[in-house]
């Protein structure tokens, strides 16, 4: 991964956009996008979309969701301590202790989220997983009128975004669904453009609300009425203790990005981004699922009269946390992968599911 693109992921990473209040992330992708696409446009939904050679009669649209999972202010008490909701799936456990921030309009505001010390726990109360209603934000302020000075209901808030490198090019932070997968296919239509005129018109977007109805790529897909569509997102890497790949595939951090396969994929799809892999020696790996996925890809093969439709994923540990961690290997191949499947594409192929040609062979 080039360093440019390794500032511009960090970037991502670290700017908030909690779904439904995604607009700061949103401009470094119209500034990102400036400078490549023949045109930007932002919807009223506030999708962003970038377009290059839109005339074209083949339309080719890349999706990845730009909102993360995060919570919102839903209640001051009189000591000024923050009661909140959450926005997407959160599991409880994995907020007590968090370093957060509240995005109030007069900027962000430092908060903890705790819980009374294990010593004042009665033996019951160590029982308890604790809910979403136990929990409560301290901002340090002194009472109710304190914390309305700098917070109202309604304001959103992150977990701590930072971003972690790790060993062996594994890097963690909070967000990396899907802002990894904004990363790819902003770089992967990069990758394309600059390797000369299009087969195709290209448009690429970074859809809001996925993580609460995979709301954006629906009204994004319809504004573009494309012909074929990848969505990339993220998938859970299996590679770690207590997961039983039986059930859940045996998906790892390093080996590649995941192609899906199953009734939301179209079966041409699967197999040229399989044979684009094979033909730039990309790593793969193969997932299913047997019913419609809960991503963008979800919508986005049922837009309008129906969409050739794939799901790319990057794998992903400890979904949902503060920890996620993902390999920058597997982001820069996936990238690559996409860009070579829009390189390879023709205008006059036929989407229609029938027997496919396995890939390869």
């Amino acid at each position: 991964m080039e360093p440019s693109a390794r500032d511009f992921l960090v970037r991502l990473l670290e700017t908030p956009s909690p779904s439904g209040y995604e607009w700061p992330v949103q401009e470094l992708v119209r500034d990102y996008l400036a400078g490549i696409a023949d045109t930007v446009t932002t919807d009223s939904h506030g999708n962003v979309i970038g377009a290059k050679n839109p005339g074209a009669p083949l339309r080719m649209l890349l999706a990845g969701h730009c909102d993360q999972i995060g919570l919102i202010v839903q209640y001051i008490d009189s000591d000024g301590y923050l009661s909140v909701q959450p926005i997407g799936g959160w599991e409880p456990m994995q907020l007590v202790g968090s370093r957060v921030t509240v995005w109030g309009v007069a900027g962000p505001v430092p908060g903890v989220i705790a819980r009374k010390p294990i010593h004042l726990l009665t033996e019951e109360e160590r029982k308890i997983v604790p809910k979403m209603k136990d929990l409560w934000i301290d901002i340090g302020s002194g009472d109710k009128a304190d914390a309305e000075s700098v917070v109202r209901v309604g304001d959103p808030v992150t977990v701590e975004l930072k971003f972690q490198p790790l060993r062996r090019n594994l890097a963690a932070a909070a967000a990396m669904d899907d802002k990894v997968g904004v990363w790819v296919v902003l770089e992967a239509f990069r990758r394309a453009v600059a390797e000369g005129p299009l087969p195709c018109a290209l448009f690429v977007a970074s859809t809001v609300q996925e993580e609460i109805g995979l709301r954006g790529a629906q009204t994004s897909a319809y504004g573009v009425d494309p012909h074929v569509a990848i969505a990339v997102d993220v998938t859970h890497a299996t590679d770690c203790p207590t997961i039983d790949k039986k059930s859940e595939g045996d998906i790892g951090l390093g080996r590649g990005p995941v192609v899906y396969r199953g009734p939301n994929m179209n079966p041409h799809v699967v197999e040229q981004l399989l044979a684009a892999a094979k033909g730039r020696s990309l790593p793969v790996q193969l997932s299913a699922s047997g019913r419609a996925t809960p991503t963008d890809a979800n919508v986005l093969q049922t837009t309008r009269s129906g969409v050739a439709t794939g799901l790319v994923s990057v794998p992903n540990r400890y979904m949902h946390s503060a920890v996620e961690t993902v390999s920058l290997d597997d982001l820069d191949h996936t990238a690559t992968l996409l860009a070579a499947f829009v390189r390879g594409l023709d205008a006059k192929f036929n989407w229609a599911p029938r027997a496919p040609q396995r890939a390869g062979g």
